[in-house]
């Protein structure tokens, strides 16, 4: 059941003026101290859910209090400025943060209703589950064939060569490649241009049939024409799968998303439908944000 949207929200910070006489730029926004997020943290069909999550780098508080759900069948964008904690939050979604020393996280992510970070949770299970698409293109050092079948194969997923084939031509199809490739199987696929190498990675994702894709700034590095594929392609992944992108840019997120979430200073600010945050901002920070006030 649905939890209630919450309806004491936080007071908003006021911006810094800049002196026109000292040419100072405004200072960014701060958020209260005691806040909580403005709008519904909850999905409809929530296949994620994160719960009072806070994380820590040594003594940097990195994430603060943050509830958020990621739901089945649609794209949730996570935007903010530099350093908000976007990219840190989806981090601990398929336990990444895991790598550093430093981190220390508390509260609870659950998937399909179990703790992630429970005793009993396979790290390498999970990161099948949720699956992660890093913000630069990163194909393994082996033939475009190999990379896409490599997930399969060592979580046995396919009992002879011929269930492989298939895996791997289903996933290139879906990834839009398979056209593309279908002759270049065996060449490397460091050898593919960087929007062929990213649905490459988008491919080798969903080989393994996650049940949530992570996307890090996906398009950051690549053109205006493939970042109009990848983006179709996003839409097209949502009817499978739950997807969170993490994006700097609020045409992409305005594009590809039904939900996003505003973060800023780690905590969570506004969460909404994408229409409703980007046309009626309800947070004096998100319309900051949204207008270029900041960021």
């Amino acid at each position: 059941m649905a939890l209630k949207e919450k309806s004491n929200i936080a007071s908003p910070a006021t911006s810094a003026v800049a002196d026109p006489m000292l040419d100072v730029p405004p200072a960014t926004p701060v958020a209260d101290e005691g806040y909580e997020t403005v709008g519904d943290y909850t999905a409809a069909k929530p296949v994620m859910q994160a719960r009072h999550l806070d994380v820590f780098y040594a003594d940097n508080h990195a994430i603060q209090d943050v509830n958020l759900d990621i739901g089945r069948n649609e794209v949730i964008a996570l935007i903010g400025p530099s350093g908000c904690g976007k990219s840190t939050f989806i981090r601990c979604l398929n336990r990444m943060n895991d790598t550093i020393e430093s981190a220390r996280i508390t509260g609870e992510i659950t998937l399909e209703g179990e703790n992630i970070y429970g005793r009993q949770m396979d790290v390498v299970m999970l990161r099948a589950r949720v699956g992660m698409v890093f913000q630069k293109p990163n194909p393994f050092a082996k033939s475009v064939y190999d990379n896409v079948a490599y997930g399969p194969r060592i979580h046995g997923l396919a009992r002879d060569r011929t269930e492989l084939d298939e895996i791997v031509q289903t996933s290139l199809e879906r990834a839009g490649l398979w056209t593309e490739v279908k002759e270049r199987l065996e060449q490397p696929g460091t050898g593919l241009s960087g929007g062929q190498q990213q649905r490459l990675c988008i491919a080798r994702t969903i080989a393994v049939n996650p049940d949530v894709i992570l996307m890090d700034e996906p398009c950051s590095a690549l053109d205006p024409i493939a970042t109009a594929r990848i983006e179709d392609l996003i839409d097209e992944l949502r009817q499978k799968y739950a997807i969170a992108i993490v994006t700097h840019s609020m045409q992409q997120a305005a594009r590809v998303s039904q939900r996003t979430a505003y973060f800023h200073l780690g905590k969570l600010i506004e969460v909404g439908d994408t229409d409703d945050i980007f046309t009626n901002p309800r947070h004096k920070l998100t319309e900051d944000y949204i207008t270029g006030r900041f960021g």
